[in-house]
């Protein structure tokens, strides 16, 4: 029987998707429109904004980010430094608009972080402070805090500063375009030496045991013209992952000023319990890559390859080894757990100010430290509180993810019902299916799993006996965009 291909886009369902999409605010209780006089006092402080007195505008920095971007957070500059390197990363002065206790600091904790929705973003701050005066664009003089590192020759960080500039960005790259660059051999130093100090830290990452989950991203786009969807789903870069090392070697500076001051907040997550690796162990032999526990996870998830389909279903099983993540606020007594197990390390959010409210704080916390200066008493005010809000925003954003992923898978199948498709099974079968937590469970009450078809590439409930990890055929049964329900059934 043939294979039916479609496009991995939306047509003649748009109108029906927009509706749904545009329904998930009013569901989620997402924010709306910023509050007048939060924008007001927004463009008050661009208008009044002095710059830093410090001068780093002749460092070439430049930003790497997706193609779209324009919340730029981070800028980088790398050269070497002796047999070491020298690192400086600016972080947009996010902290120098807002003033405490006033209506843009209010709704900043109100939303908590930028919310990424198919149909619009949702910032945190004002779109003339996030998109604007606030980030670092290129040709433009901005504020920032620019932390100021010192590696040895295996990229480990020797000494660590971090203070207010004056910053221009020269350039605002892309992953593609810099990983085109770098591959061609036509990348200029500065991003040769990302490559080069990213590899070193990975390494460093590998002996502290730390992990990275590197499932393939599945993002939602727009259609040029505005009138659909299609999910874009693919491996992430090379670069990408040199860069976060970056960001992870700040986040983890951050935690270490902080602990050495005994005063701030740190991201803080438990090493997986022995039931769960004992659970994953049996997974991954099950699907015929076993780990055997001499090597750590992390580098055992390292060598996964996405693309092939037992593999991908060790990748999703992984997930269960990535949980219990908090933020721990202290101040004059170190907590007793401090380890983010997944970088095997303490760290700290501190690299996205624009997009993540509690790095405002982390920021002027560490700045403070580092010059041996009081932190600002609004600062310090805040840490107990901040916990509660950030978990809150996080289950949201979590929440508007999944839903939005789901309402545009549903209405990329919703005019194939009936027809059958090759398919790869994520989740083995469950007994007695009353729903898998993606709004799916219209089953019929016997075993079911869950399987990915590929193109498009969505993932859905499948009723039937299935086995992690191999590939079966489908048919598909339900395809609802309003209530993003998606259902398979397991072809014989």
């Amino acid at each position: 029987m043939s294979h039916h291909r479609i496009a991995p886009n939306v047509d003649d369902s748009s109108d029906q998707l927009a509706a749904a999409l545009a329904a998930l605010r009013t569901e989620l209780e997402l924010p709306g429109a910023y509050p007048t006089g939060a924008v007001e006092e927004a463009r008050e402080a661009v208008a009044d904004l002095k710059l830093p007195e410090r001068d780093l505008r002749d460092i070439p920095f430049v930003t790497i980010d997706p193609a779209t971007s324009t919340d730029l957070d981070q800028a980088l500059f790398i050269e070497r430094a002796g047999d070491g390197y020298k690192v400086l990363y600016a972080i947009a002065d996010v902290p120098s608009f807002v003033a405490p206790g006033g209506a843009l600091d209010t709704e900043t904790r109100r939303r908590g972080q930028t919310f990424y929705a198919p149909d619009g973003r949702i910032p945190l701050h004002p779109e003339i402070i996030s998109e604007h005066a606030g980030s670092l664009l290129a040709e433009q003089d901005c504020g920032a805090f620019v932390w100021d590192f010192v590696l040895d020759a295996q990229a480990e960080a020797v000494t660590v500063t971090v203070g207010r500039a004056t910053v221009r960005s020269r350039a605002k790259l892309s992953y593609k375009g810099v990983q085109e660059q770098i591959d061609d051999g036509t990348a200029p130093p500065v991003l040769q030496l990302l490559k080069e100090v990213g590899l070193k830290r990975v390494e460093l990452e590998r002996l502290r045991g730390g992990a990275s989950l590197n499932m393939p991203e599945q993002e939602i786009v727009r259609a040029a013209d505005g009138g659909g969807y299609r999910i874009v789903a693919a491996p992430s870069l090379p670069v990408e992952d040199w860069n976060a090392q970056i960001s992870l070697m700040t986040g983890m500076a951050a935690a270490q000023l902080m602990l050495d001051g005994k005063v701030g907040i740190l991201r803080t997550m438990p090493a997986p319990d022995e039931r769960s690796l004992r659970h994953f162990k049996r997974q991954t032999t099950a699907l015929g890559k076993p780990w055997d526990g001499r090597i750590s996870y992390g580098e055992y998830l390292r060598t996964l390859d996405a693309s092939d389909p037992k593999q991908l279903a060790i990748l999703h099983s992984a997930g269960t080894l990535f949980r219990g993540a908090n933020y721990t606020p202290f101040d004059g007594e170190v907590p007793t757990e401090v380890i983010q197990a997944a970088i095997g390390a303490p760290y700290a959010h501190t690299t996205a100010p624009l997009r993540r409210l509690i790095d405002r704080f982390v920021l002027v916390i560490c700045e403070a430290l580092s010059n041996k200066r009081d932190i600002p008493a609004w600062a310090r005010e805040a840490l107990p509180s901040l916990p509660e809000i950030m978990a809150s925003s996080d289950q949201l954003a979590g929440r508007l993810e999944r839903a939005a992923l789901d309402t545009v898978e549903a209405a990329l199948v919703a005019n194939h019902v009936g027809q059958e498709f090759d398919a790869v099974v994520i989740s083995g079968s469950k007994p007695n299916g009353n729903g898998n937590g993606r709004g799916n469970g219209n089953g019929n009450g016997g075993p079911y799993g869950i399987v990915q078809i590929a193109e498009p590439a969505v993932t859905a409930r499948c009723d039937g006996e299935l086995e992690s990890g191999t590939k079966v055929r489908v048919r598909l049964v339900k395809a609802d965009i309003a209530s993003r329900e998606i259902l398979f059934e397991l072809l014989p």
